[in-house]
């Protein structure tokens, strides 16, 4: 059993921890859910996020990827979604913050990873997307984008002047001792009430500046409203693609294909090409499978039109 002296030590240790987790708590649902949920409110899309609790789900907000593996992410926002019924995803955020750079480029490579194969697997998936701020270096913000994820990202200075303007105090010397560190988190826990949280949170936006929000608002609903230019569907036993110009047509053909998607072995092909210029692909296995893919992508459609109108 531990002692006395070693548990202190212990808990000195850990107090830039649990100051880096209440920062980026905060920061996920003080400052990136506002952000949010106005382009959800914008678009009439269901947000999904670890700040609320939901019948359809259990605690985490889960999604499988086209390998079937289950991954948590931030936020998803959803085409239909309700408390009570999962909708079909349309775009997937992660958010984090680091106060310094020795972990930046892991925590870049990990997001970003969980984020990439949303794009591969929802042909709905039109925005992939990562707010981070703190202390991250510019390799690490590189490969973010690289990757064709969007990025929304605010330095460290900022968030530590958006609580010194409450008189919080959330950061340190990187040569201060366990004891120093201790003091900090203990007094800005102490000060961390709901007003304080949402304070900072405006203190924040006014920081970065409306014409920096505004745009990162118009870059995501500007995505998530690109709509599919060509649509092809390609049978393993047919080389020659069948190309449609509009989802009406599309639709027609699976109703009636034009060559044979009912055999017992062989594979397809779905493709989009949007407005914007991204292209999505995958394989179905069966007819009923490339019916489904495509229903995502009519429902999608048929959301974005009654917006329009």
């Amino acid at each position: 059993m531990a002692s006395e002296e070693e548990n202190e030590i212990e808990n000195l240790a850990s107090a830039g921890h649990k100051l880096g987790q209440l920062v980026g708590d905060w920061f996920a649902e003080y400052f990136v859910l506002p952000l949010l949920r106005e382009v959800a409110d914008r678009l009439m899309l269901y947000l999904d996020h670890q700040f609320k609790t939901r019948s359809a789900r259990g605690e985490r907000v889960l999604w499988r990827d086209q390998d079937g593996n289950e991954v948590d992410y931030d936020f998803v926002m959803e085409v239909g979604g309700t408390d009570e019924n999962i909708g079909i995803p349309v775009a997937f955020f992660e958010c984090c913050w680091r106060r310094g750079t020795r972990h930046s480029k892991d925590k870049a490579r990990d997001d970003s990873g969980k984020l990439v194969p949303m794009r591969q697997t929802y042909p709905t998936a039109m925005f992939l997307g990562m707010v981070i701020s703190g202390d991250f270096t510019m390799p690490s913000r590189e490969m973010i984008q690289s990757r064709g994820i969007d990025l929304l990202y605010i330095p460290k200075a900022k968030v530590v002047a958006a609580f010194e303007q409450v008189g919080l105090q959330m950061d340190y010397s990187d040569r201060s001792r366990e004891e120093e560190k201790a003091r900090v988190e203990a007094t800005f826990q102490a000060g961390l009430t709901q007003e304080a949280k949402r304070v900072v949170g405006e203190n924040l936006l006014n920081l970065i500046g409306p014409h920096s929000i505004q745009g990162y608002l118009d870059r995501v609903r500007g995505a998530l409203r690109a709509l599919p230019q060509e649509i092809r569907f390609i049978s393993r036993k047919d080389s020659t693609p069948q190309v449609f110009e509009s989802i009406e047509e599309a639709t027609s053909f699976l109703e009636n294909p034009a060559f044979d998607f009912s055999a017992a072995t062989g594979s397809y092909v779905y493709q989009i090409t949007f407005s914007d210029g991204r292209e999505f692909e995958r394989t179905a296995a069966t007819l009923d499978e490339l019916k489904a893919l495509h229903q995502q992508i009519i429902v999608l459609t048929d959301h974005l039109s009654s917006l329009s109108e």
